[in-house]
């Protein structure tokens, strides 16, 4: 008898994720791991519909500001030291593309220190109408930027407030 409650269980269960999978949102704003409230100051990931295809994003590279990253990180599978960048988007898109983004919404930014570009990382364009149905956190005041530890942790986020979009940028601590 417990076998078969064990293995109900467990057949349900995969059912379930199966059919969650098949409906998530699988965007990069979200880092696995990420989801419910961050040991830090209650941050959480997004837990709700991605940007719809009419949103737009500036065309090719402009800069988004300077950003100070508190302690080392990778990006882009490469470690980004701690310190002040100049931080900008660049027109090369992110493949493959993420489920449910329009093609422009998914970019790199670059960080640059001293003239050179110190690391790159994939950004999610979220336009100023839709950060709500995103990210429930505060948003940064206009044209600046905030960087918070999220879950446990592990991972960090760079979230940037410039020209009626928001940027978000997820980093394995």
């Amino acid at each position: 008898m417990k076998r078969m409650v064990l293995v109900g269980a467990l057949v349900g269960a995969f059912a379930a994720s199966t059919a969650f999978a098949q409906t998530a949102d699988t965007k990069k704003t979200a880092p696995k791991g990420s989801a419910g409230m961050g040991a830090q100051g209650g941050h959480a990931a997004p837990k709700s519909q991605p940007p719809t295809e009419s949103a737009t994003a500036p065309d090719g590279q402009i800069a988004l500001g300077s950003v100070h990253i508190p302690k080392g990180v990778k990006a882009d599978g490469k470690p980004l030291a701690a310190g002040t960048y100049q931080v900008r988007l660049t027109p090369q898109t992110a493949t493959p593309d993420a489920k449910g983004q329009g093609a422009s919404l998914e970019r790199w930014v670059e960080f640059v220190k001293g003239g050179k570009v110190a690391g790159r990382e994939v950004v999610t364009i979220i336009p100023q109408s839709e950060i709500d149905k995103v990210q429930k956190d505060a948003p940064p005041k206009a044209n600046s930027a905030k960087v918070e530890t999220l879950k446990g942790g592990d991972y960090m986020r760079l979230w940037i407030n410039k020209g009626g979009n928001h940027y978000l940028v997820h980093f394995p601590a």
